[in-house]
């Protein structure tokens, strides 16, 4: 019975995961691309940032309390929100000076 339990909250927990919406963000050059993305508002967003140069970035936001590493030719998850509507900037710590975005949230 117990392990019949644990196999339902698994089950559970994968289909709740699979329901996140998921968006990719790519650097390139040292820039993000696209500088904007839009996500749904009240929603949990898996955010896939794919960093295609061969040296590291960080994936920083004030705004959304995060800080992340992408090391070179490497990809992290970065899970944002349920946000409320509204414009959230974030940036490259490494080249703040090119790699700036935003998540536009509606």
């Amino acid at each position: 019975m117990r392990l019949l339990v644990i196999l339902v909250l698994c089950l559970l927990s994968a289909t709740a995961w699979a329901g996140i919406p998921e968006v990719r963000l790519n650097i390139r050059n040292h820039r993000y691309v696209p500088v904007e993305l839009v996500i749904p508002a009240n929603t949990k967003v898996k955010l896939l940032v794919v960093n295609e140069d061969a040296t590291p970035e960080e994936f920083e936001s004030h705004a959304l309390n995060r800080e992340k590493l992408v090391t070179g030719n490497a990809t992290i998850t970065v899970y944002i929100g349920p946000l409320k509507p509204g414009r959230y900037p974030f940036f490259g710590d490494f080249h703040q000076d090119t790699a700036q975005g935003a998540l536009i949230v509606r």
